[in-house]
């Protein structure tokens, strides 16, 4: 059996764009949550989102670096943000002037809604000014695969060229469906991930009709918090999270750093509900057993958990049962990264498993912050409260549940 390792990350988040960047800000427990700016919410229940800073700092997102600003009027949010981190990714990889066969690398970048804010757009223009003011770019801008099909013509990547759409479990989908691409053969690289860009006046709205956005509008940074007694709803996110997968003796002989491998990954359906989890996190439980028997690993392996965590009522219990019945060894700790970042949808799993593989690399654990008062299912489990926690991580697992109660988990360990 081929192993699959990450050799290249790149990220665009509300705490930062750049790896770096991102991490060291996520380690000091700085949310990036703000009240929205970018359009009218004066009519709208919540009123805050996570959204990357532009900006011409280091760690703030400027897509005029990568994509030039005249094609970046015929790409939507998401492409571009998809494009920002795959530039990272594949320079951290050094693939930027790769001399192989460019038809073995493959490309697997999926969205959760894709361009939605395209899609309303283009709807007020045809309301308002009839069918002739419609973009012909319409359509290769509001189509889920069209991040995928930007990369690989940029970079000439020729291998397989696919895009997930599985709501919020698309970003780790992604990364285990392109990790299945190599190890049956098909490619020698995948860059892979997910992208978003719902933070729009329909996103917004739609997901407010649900009553699942927080509306603690007056405290943006305090509205992520995840486990806590006090949590009214998840925060919406936006950006991308993009990681470059290669088989690994083919990183070796290339010489390639790496930083963990890809050595498991779970999916099950709940067969439960359009949008509320199993009872007790059954589904994800199911995800996450598949994911530690194809990595080989047994429950008393697994060092850090990052949480699906999303700070609602019924997801938050059931994770939580779920993870405490296979984790509750004193040992495994788990936080949700989410309570920065917020909920990045499509993104939302590959940003974390970008995570996943920098506390194997570090060493070291990102904070669930805004934990001031623990639901009871708490316990003593050791959600890393409010502060970073050094911790031995060797293996880590993350999670990663849609509607539609589609789950999914991944391994990541240490490749000695």
């Amino acid at each position: 059996m081929k192993k699959v390792v990450i050799t290249g990350l790149g990220i665009v988040c509300p705490v930062g764009t750049g790896v770096q960047y991102a991490w060291k800000n996520l380690l000091d427990g700085k949310s990036g949550i703000k009240a929205i700016t970018e359009f009218d919410v004066s009519e709208i229940a919540s009123k805050i989102a996570g959204v990357p800073h532009r900006g011409t700092e280091p760690g703030d997102y400027n897509p005029d670096i990568v994509v030039d600003p005249k094609e970046q009027r015929r790409m939507e949010n998401t492409v571009i943000y998809g494009l920002v981190a795959a530039d990272e990714a594949i320079k951290d990889a050094n693939l930027e002037d790769y001399d192989g066969d460019k038809n073995r690398i493959g490309v697997c970048v999926g969205s959760g809604v894709g361009g939605l804010g395209t899609i309303e757009t283009t709807n007020k223009d045809i309301i308002e000014n009839g069918p002739r003011f419609v973009s012909p770019f319409f359509v290769p801008k509001a189509v889920i695969n069209m991040t995928s099909g930007h990369i690989s013509i940029k970079y000439g990547f020729g291998g397989p060229n696919i895009a997930m759409a599985t709501a919020c479990a698309t970003g780790a989908h992604s990364i285990g469906e392109a990790a299945e691409i190599i190890k049956r053969g098909d490619a020698d690289i995948m860059i892979c991930g997910g992208t978003e860009a719902a933070v729009c006046p329909l996103g917004i709205i739609g997901f407010s009709a649900m009553r699942a956005l927080s509306t603690r509008n007056d405290e943006p940074e305090k509205a992520s918090r995840p486990w806590d007694k006090d949590r009214d709803g998840f925060v919406m996110g936006e950006g991308a999270g993009i990681l470059v997968l290669e088989e690994y003796e083919h990183a070796i002989k290339r010489g390639a750093k790496i930083y963990a491998e890809v050595a498991g990954f779970g999916m099950t359906a709940d067969a439960h509900h359009i949008t509320a989890p199993a009872p007790n996190g059954e589904g994800g439980k199911r995800a996450m057993l598949i994911a530690m028997e194809k990595a080989g690993v047994q429950s008393s392996d697994i060092d850090y958990v990052n949480a699906h965590g999303t700070s609602t009522g019924l997801g938050d219990v059931g994770e939580l049962i779920a993870v405490k019945e296979l984790f509750g060894n004193g040992k495994t700790c788990m936080s949700s990264t989410k309570s920065m970042t917020g909920h990045l949808l499509g993104a939302a799993g590959a940003i974390e498993a970008i995570f996943c593989a920098l506390s194997i690399r570090d060493n070291i654990v990102p904070p669930t912050i805004n934990l001031e008062n623990p639901i009871d299912e708490v316990g003593d489990f050791n959600l890393v409260p409010n502060v970073a926690q050094k911790h031995e991580v060797n293996v880590a697992l993350s999670n990663s549940f849609g509607f539609g109660g589609t789950n999914a988990s991944l391994i990541l360990k240490r490749v000695k």
